[in-house]
């Protein structure tokens, strides 16, 4: 069973034993719509009540935590580089968006020389062109 994901294990070990997605729920103390995310691989049950499931499904905890759905250390390192790349493209917004509020209030204030306010307009402009190169590249 380790080449399943974990709802396709949920699902086989529960109709192995017969019971339908309400039967397993009602024995869990959730709502079907539960069961049925669970399966389909939306969301995993709670750690709190992995050890009631297992003994629902007739397996062991370390069975059941084998399937491939499960987070392992590959998925974290995944999980991490996504949340860096989200990070970076909100970074490059943060400046584009400081550097073009700045030229604006600089200019009405008449602090800053034309060619100043261009060169600041002009790496507003880089950093929200590089987060769109960023965001759509992949």
């Amino acid at each position: 069973m380790n080449n399943q994901s974990l709802g396709t294990m949920i699902r086989a070990l529960r109709t192995e034993r017969s019971m339908t997605q309400l039967d397993l729920a009602r024995q869990m103390g959730v709502t079907d719509k539960a069961v049925s995310k669970w399966e389909r691989d939306l969301s995993i049950p709670d750690v709190s009540s992995l050890p009631r499931l297992v003994g629902l499904l007739g397996v062991s905890v370390e069975e059941l935590l084998q399937a491939k759905g499960v987070a392992r250390e590959g998925d974290v390192a995944d999980d991490r580089k996504a949340q860096a790349r989200a990070l970076a493209l909100l970074v490059l917004r943060a400046v584009a968006l400081a550097t073009g509020v700045g030229m604006t209030v600089l200019t009405f204030l008449d602090e800053v020389e034309p060619r100043d306010a261009l060169g600041l307009l002009g790496i507003g402009l880089a950093c929200l062109a590089a987060s769109q190169i960023s965001e759509h590249g992949e």
